[in-house]
């Protein structure tokens, strides 16, 4: 997996959580997936993406979009 991969499937597993805990709990939990969307766009504009620096540390290997 690359940087690229994790950061795609930890911002789906963000979105898809806040949705459940939403129905299962409150919904002031669609912020958690509004906060996501938030900072897929912020990185689509900028191009700094705060996950993809985590995953860098951890040491996954780079991709194509976040060298």
């Amino acid at each position: 997996m690359n940087i690229d991969r994790a950061v795609l499937f930890l911002a789906g597993l963000i979105v898809l959580t806040g949705l459940l805990l939403s129905q299962l709990y409150s919904p002031w939990w669609l912020l958690l997936s509004a906060f996501a969307g938030l900072n897929m766009m912020q990185a689509s504009i900028t191009g700094f993406c705060p996950a993809a620096v985590f995953f860098r540390k951890l040491g996954v290997k780079a991709g194509n979009a976040f060298n």
